[in-house]
């Protein structure tokens, strides 16, 4: 008779030859068939064949270039799709960034730029827009919308024509929009209003014939649920988003067909084997992942961001107010370990509700402000802020000149946008302010890599923290398939455990051989 750590080796080996089906003959049940999954197998295939990737699982966009160039790069090359962080950053940032993405990634549709919603800044939002529209980015994904835009109407519009051959519409811009609210999901799921449509047609930006086929499709291909997530988050469970997304897309397209044909997919805790396996179990065409990358090497963030990701434990994450919606009370989920950025940044936000302009400022809450949250004195700040937006965007300070109470928020959102721009260059002296966008998803990956050689952050490259999670649910899933057959366990399997790139190749090449236990001696010797 085996014994049970036997059993179990033998049942983890068998489980992790993902490409191999698997035989199990049991005394009064049958045969019990575990088909192959492997990591390609898994999602939808119409998402991998639109964005020509060979894995459902996507890297999502994390501002301030966090989803860097890198990270993007190494992702797109290694079978994902990777899209890059273009919120809060200026113009020439962007610009910057798609050249070296289109000089080192061409035409490959695997790769995109964020198109954040901006509702203080329409004027830059549409800046980007039409910046991705003339340098041909292919694929954006859309976040942070409370409400559709010109801007992204004007993006997906300008990439749709008719194939001279067939006469079916050509959807040269994709468009993945990132929800979390179901009265969004609707809009991205409709077409585009068409007051704005015809805005956009009497302005020039489009033509008729395109806004006449914008009417026909639904503003999005694809619809991330984005569940309870670092950054901008409603702090959903996934459990509950999710379903509710695929009721509403499916009871949609009961009136408007071309809306069945928008694949959901799941974002917000998508950090573990069993949150990958869980997600494509309620149905997930594709998984995104974010917290996660952003402590991978690729990251636009620093090493010392980077260790305190790596040890980010349960509980060490907290809410605190947005730089770009500061104004609304919109707050982003961030590290709270390590740092004291929440609990300035809420202060600040308590003396812009109960004040009217700076010059209304207590003494003491002046000088606090000035010693010990922004180091420098007020009129210095607003000095560079003023700066900052002559370049960037001078409605503001043309707004700023008239309305007083919005100079305060535009001096307080300058701690906002610094505080991860201090985070991102690991600026020593400004630890205590880092802004680390950052949701419990971290945590429960630490509690999965502890022990093993992920472990150490230097060791986190996202292709293979990537492929690691999806191999892992596959083997999850494997079992799960022989579990709902009546197959019975031991105890604790599977427990897919990190894998390094070698063991990874090594699993998921053609040329194995399955650890036979497939004779009935053998799975009751197995089963005990």
């Amino acid at each position: 008779m085996a014994s049970s750590q036997e059993q179990s080796a033998t049942w983890e080996s068998a489980l992790g030859r993902v490409r191999l089906p698997l035989s199990v003959e049991i005394d009064g049940r049958g045969t019990v068939t575990i088909p192959a999954i492997s990591p390609d197998d898994l999602g939808s295939p119409g998402f991998k064949q639109s964005h020509g990737c060979r894995y459902a699982l996507m890297s999502g966009a994390m501002a301030n270039g966090i989803a860097s160039v890198d990270l993007v790069r190494s992702m797109v090359r290694a079978g994902f799709v990777g899209a890059f962080g273009a919120a809060g950053l200026g113009l020439p940032e962007v610009v910057k960034a798609v050249d070296q993405l289109h000089h080192d990634l061409g035409d490959a549709p695997g790769w995109g730029v964020n198109l954040i919603h901006n509702p203080s800044e329409p004027a830059l939002e549409w800046a980007i827009a039409d910046t991705l529209v003339q340098t041909g980015v292919k694929l954006v994904e859309a976040s942070a919308y409370l409400n559709i835009s010109p801007a992204i109407v004007y993006y997906r519009a300008r990439g749709l024509r008719r194939d001279p051959a067939t006469g079916a519409i050509v959807t040269g811009h994709r468009v993945i929009g990132k929800v979390s609210r179901v009265e969004v999901a609707k809009r991205f799921l409709a077409p585009p209003p068409q007051s704005m449509l015809a805005d956009l047609v009497r302005d020039g930006h489009i033509t008729a014939q395109q806004a006449e086929l914008a009417s026909q499709l639904p503003l999005a291909d694809d619809l991330t649920a984005e569940a309870d997530s670092g950054g901008h988050t409603d702090n959903q469970p996934a459990v509950v988003l999710f379903p509710t997304m695929i009721a509403l897309r499916d009871h949609l397209s009961k009136e408007f067909p071309a809306v069945a044909k928008v694949r959901v997919g799941a974002a917000g805790g998508i950090s573990t084997p069993h949150a990958v396996a869980g997600a494509l179990t309620m149905g997930a065409d594709y998984v995104v992942t974010g917290s996660i990358n952003q402590a991978c090497l690729e990251s636009g963030s620093s090493d010392i961001v980077r260790k305190m990701l790596a040890e980010t434990r349960q509980a060490e994450v907290t809410m605190a107010p947005a730089a770009d919606m500061f104004e609304m009370g919109v707050k982003v989920q961030v590290l709270k370990r390590g740092t004291l950025f929440a609990m300035r940044a809420h202060k600040l936000y308590e003396l812009y509700r109960a004040y009217d302009s700076l010059e209304s400022l207590p003494e003491k809450e002046r000088l606090n402000l000035e010693n010990t949250v922004f180091k420098k004195p007020i009129d210095q700040v607003w000095t560079e802020t003023a700066e900052f937006f002559k370049h960037r965007d001078p409605e503001q300070l043309e707004r700023a000149a008239k309305d007083s109470k919005y100079r305060m928020a535009l001096v307080f959102r300058w701690y906002l946008g610094q505080s991860s721009r201090w985070a991102n260059r690991g600026v020593p002296d400004r630890t205590m302010d880092y802004q680390v966008w950052c949701g419990p998803a971290m945590a429960a990956f630490n509690d999965w890599a502890r022990g093993s050689f992920l472990d150490d952050p230097a060791q986190r490259t996202a292709p293979l923290v990537n492929l690691n999670l999806l191999y892992a649910a596959s083997v999850l899933l494997r079992a799960r398939v022989g579990q709902l057959q009546g197959l019975i366990l031991p105890p604790g399997v599977p427990n897919p455990r990190p894998k390094t790139s070698n063991e990874l190749d090594s699993l998921l090449s053609e040329a194995q051989s399955q650890p036979r236990i497939a004779s009935k001696q053998q799975a009751a010797s197995a089963l005990g």
